[in-house]
C-alpha cells in the first residue's frame, strides 16, 4: 500500500504549539485518502518550534497530490496552532512543499495547495479553481471595509485588536499596548515623576534637561546643543523625520510679502531676492494645511494653540539650507509680521519654534499616520480580500503588510480615538488630527507615493544643486533596488502585458485599493486597473516602499529629532506673537509644553522609535511562501543589492557628526508595525 512521509513544522512564536488532535487527508488526481490522526505514542506532538514527521499509509494510489487538508479537534482546552508548512514525500520519492504560515483556531480546518505560485489562468482543474474561489469568499467575509471617520481611507471593520482575524493579530497583544508602552517608556527614561504635572511650566530651556536622557554622541544630544542655530533648523527639512515638505520656490507667494531689503543680510550672492528665486536658491515650506484646524480643547485648564506658518529658506554659498523669513499665519497683515534672522534673538527663536511645532503636527498626522500607516492598511486589506494565497503577488506582498492592520486597529482603539493618548499632549488632539487627515486626502495621489516623482515634483531632484539631501539619495537607491526586484518577480509570472491585463484577481486588488482606499477619487491618480508589466512593477514598488522605506524614514528618527522638546513642541500654550520686539525668554518657556505634556510626548517618541522584537528587515523573507528557484534567486539578488546600499550609506556616514541612517536597508523593517 502506498506510503507518504508527512513533515509538519509548527511556528516558533509564543503559544504556537497545540495539544489538540491533528488530522490529515490527502486529495489527489485519482482519489482522496482517509482522515489520518497525526500522533506518535508517548510523544508531545506539535510543540512550539517543532518539526515532526509521520508515515501515512493509504489504501490506494492517489495520483498527483493536489491538496492537503488539516483538521484540528479539541483535546482538552482549545488552543490555537500556528502551522508553518507541511512537506510530503511521495511513494516515488518526490518532495512536495505546502506553505501555510497561518493560525488554525478552535475546531478549525485548513486546505493547502502546494507552494508553486499560480495565476488563475494557470488553474485548469475544477477542484483547484473551487479552492481558489472559496478561499477568497471566506476572506471577504473576514476582511470587511469600514469608514472610521468621514473622508478617511477605509480601514478594517474591527472595533479592537481581538476582533481581527487571528492571522493578522500580533503574537502578543501586550507588546503593542500603547498605554503600557508609553508608561514603560517614561519609566525607562526616568521621567515618570513628571508625568502628572500638567499646567506646571519648566523654568528655562536648561530645565528641559531634567527629562532629557543623554546617550553619548547621539543625534538627540546634538539637537539639544544646536537646536537654536539656523543651520540645524534648515538641515531638519532635508534629513530630519519630516523631510518631505521642503520644495524649491519658483515664485514668491503673494501671501508672503517679503522683499529683498528685508532679507538682504541673509543673501550671500549680491543678488535680489527675485534673482535668487530664478537661480533656484530659494526654498519654501508652507503649513497651509493647518490653517483653521481646531486646537485641542480637551483640557479646560490649558489653552492650546496652532499656527499655519510659511517659511522661506535659502541655499547659502556653502550649499546649506537656512531660514531667511517666517510668517506665522497665512494672511499677511500688521498683526502677522514676517520674522527675520536680523530681528531680536527671541523674536526669531520663537518664530522658528512655531515652525518646528507645526512641522511636528504635519509629520505625525499626515506624513506618518496617513501616508504610511493608513495607506499601507488599504493595501493590506485589499490584498487579503482579492488575492488567494497561491497568487504570486500575494506571496510577494504578504510580508510587507505584516501586523499593519493590527497596529492601526490598536491605534484607533487607544491612540487617535476620542479621549485617546493623542489628546494628552498634542495641540491637534481632540479632533484637529481628524480634520487634518480629511484635508490632506486631497493631496494623497498615486504619483506622490512614487518616490522619484515626489522628489521631482518638489524640485528637489538635483544632487549637484542640493548636495546634502540624504533622504533623497538613499531613498532613490532603495526605490531602485525594490523596483528591480519587483520587475524580476513580475517577469517570472507574467509572460506578457496581456497576462497582466487578463489577471482578474490582480485587477480586483487594484480596484479595491482605488474604490475603498482612495474612495474612488479620480483626482487621486490611483489606477483602477493595470495593463502592463512595467506599471505592475511600479505599483508593487509603491506598496513595498511605502510600507518599508518611507515608514522607516519618517518613524524611527522621532526620538532623535523630537526628544528635545523645544525642537519639536507637541503643543503651544500661548498664541503666536502678533508684534516684534516683545518676546522674552520667560514668554517662550511659558508657551512651550508643560511638564506633564512634555513627559507624555517623550514617552511617545521613545516608544515609536523602537524596533519590534524579532524585527524583520527589508529583504528578509523567513516565511517561505515562494518555493520556486527563479524567485529565490531574485530574492538573493535583492538582498545583495540591499547589502551594497548598506555599505554605501555606512561609508558616507563614517565621519559625519550627524549621520543619516534611517534608509539603510538593515534598519528598514519590512512593514508598518509600530
Amino acid at each position: 500500500m502506498p506510503s507518504y512521509t508527512v513533515t509538519v513544522a509548527t511556528g516558533s512564536q509564543w503559544f504556537a504549539g497545540t495539544d489538540d488532535y491533528i488530522y490529515l487527508s490527502l486529495v489527489g488526481s485519482a482519489g482522496c485518502s482517509e482522515k489520518h490522526l497525526l500522533d506518535k505514542p508517548f510523544y508531545n506532538d506539535f510543540e512550539r518550534g517543532a518539526v515532526d514527521s509521520y508515515d501515512v499509509t493509504v489504501d490506494e494510489e492517489l495520483g498527483e497530490i493536489q491538496l492537503v487538508k488539516i483538521e484540528k479537534r479539541k483535546y482538552w482546552l482549545h488552543d490555537d496552532w500556528f502551522l508553518k508548512y507541511i512537506t510530503l514525500k511521495t511513494p516515488c520519492g518526490d518532495y512536495i512543499e505546502f506553505p501555510c504560515y497561518r493560525w488554525i483556531t478552535g475546531e478549525g480546518e485548513i486546505v493547502l495547495r502546494d507552494g508553486r505560485a499560480k495565476l488563475a489562468c494557470d488553474d485548469q482543474i475544477h477542484i483547484l479553481k473551487q479552492h481558489r474561489r472559496k478561499e477568497l469568499e471566506t476572506r471577504q467575509k473576514q476582511y470587511r471595509w469600514m469608514e472610521w471617520n468621514p473622508g478617511f481611507p477605509l480601514s478594517i471593520d474591527a472595533k479592537c485588536h481581538k476582533d481581527l482575524p487571528r492571522d493578522i493579530q500580533f503574537d502578543s497583544e501586550k507588546g503593542v499596548d500603547f498605554v503600557l508602552n508609553y508608561s514603560r517608556a517614561m519609566e525607562n527614561l526616568f521621567i515618570n515623576r513628571f508625568m502628572h504635572m500638567f499646567q506646571s511650566s519648566w523654568s528655562d530651556f536648561a530645565d528641559f534637561e531634567k527629562i532629557f536622557v543623554k546617550i553619548s554622541n547621539t543625534i538627540s544630544e546634538r539637537v539639544m546643543n544646536h537646536w537654536q542655530e539656523d543651520l540645524m533648523f534648515g538641515y531638519q527639512f532635508l534629513n530630519g523625520c519630516n523631510p518631505v515638505l521642503i520644495r524649491r520656490c519658483t515664485k514668491l507667494p503673494e501671501k508672503l510679502p517679503v522683499t529683498t531689503e528685508m532679507v538682504e543680510c541673509s543673501l550671500e550672492r549680491q543678488l535680489t531676492l527675485e534673482q535668487e528665486v530664478e537661480q533656484g536658491n530659494i526654498f519654501i515650506v508652507d503649513f497651509e494645511l493647518l490653517d483653521g484646524i481646531d486646537a485641542n480643547k480637551t483640557d479646560p485648564c490649558t489653552l492650546q494653540f496652532l499656527a499655519a506658518p510659511v517659511c522661506l529658506l535659502y541655499k547659502n554659498l556653502a550649499n546649506k539650507i537656512v531660514p531667511i523669513a517666517i510668517q506665522l499665519n497665512q494672511v499677511p497683515g500688521d498683526e502677522n509680521p514676517i520674522f527675520l534672522p536680523s530681528d531680536a534673538k527671541y523674536d526669531w527663536l520663537l518664530a522658528k519654534i512655531w515652525v518646528r511645532s507645526s512641522d511636528f503636527h504635519v509629520h505625525q498626522t499626515i506624513t506618518h499616520l496617513l501616508r504610511t500607516h493608513l495607506v499601507s492598511e488599504v493595501f493590506g486589506i485589499a490584498l487579503y480580500r482579492q488575492l488567494p494565497a497561491v497568487h504570486p503577488i500575494f506571496k510577494l506582498l504578504v510580508a510587507h503588510v505584516r501586523f499593519t492592520i493590527a497596529i492601526n486597529t490598536k491605534a484607533r482603539e487607544q491612540l487617535i480615538c476620542e479621549y485617546g493618548l493623542f489628546d494628552k499632549a498634542n495641540a491637534t488632539g481632540g479632533g484637529g488630527h481628524v480634520q487634518m487627515v480629511q484635508r490632506a486626502m486631497q493631496d494623497l495621489t498615486y504619483t506622490s507615493l512614487c518616490f522619484p516623482e515626489a522628489i521631482k515634483a518638489r524640485g528637489m531632484d538635483s544632487k549637484e544643486d542640493i548636495p546634502y539631501y540624504f533622504y533623497r539619495d538613499d531613498g532613490l537607491l532603495v526605490w531602485e533596488a525594490i523596483k528591480m526586484f519587483t520587475a524580476d518577480v513580475v517577469g517570472i509570472y507574467y509572460q506578457s502585458d496581456q497576462v497582466v491585463e487578463e489577471d482578474q484577481e490582480l485587477q480586483d486588488f487594484v480596484k479595491d485599493v482605488y474604490v475603498y482606499g482612495m474612495r474612488g477619487k479620480k483626482a487621486s491618480g490611483f489606477p483602477k486597473s493595470i495593463k502592463t508589466r512595467e506599471k505592475l512593477s511600479e505599483y508593487l514598488t509603491v506598496v513595498i516602499f511605502t510600507a518599508s522605506a518611507q515608514h522607516a524614514a519618517v518613524n524611527f528618527g522621532q526620538y532623535d529629532w523630537c526628544s528635545w522638546i523645544p525642537n519639536a513642541p507637541p503643543t503651544m500654550r500661548a498664541p503666536p506673537p502678533m508684534a516684534k520686539g516683545v518676546v522674552t525668554i520667560e514668554q517662550i518657556v511659558g508657551t512651550l509644553p508643560d511638564r506633564g505634556r512634555s513627559c507624555w510626548h517623550l514617552g511617545a517618541v521613545w516608544a515609536l522609535s523602537q524596533f519590534q522584537d524579532n524585527e524583520l528587515f527589508l529583504g528578509m523573507y523567513p516565511e517561505e511562501h515562494f518555493i520556486e528557484k527563479p524567485v529565490k534567486e531574485a530574492m538573493a539578488r535583492f538582498r545583495k543589492n540591499l547589502d551594497t546600499i548598506v555599505s554605501v550609506i555606512a561609508e558616507r556616514n563614517k565621519d559625519k557628526k550627524l549621520p543619516y541612517y534611517y534608509l539603510s536597508p538593515d534598519r528598514i523593517p519590512n512593514s508598518v508595525a509600530i
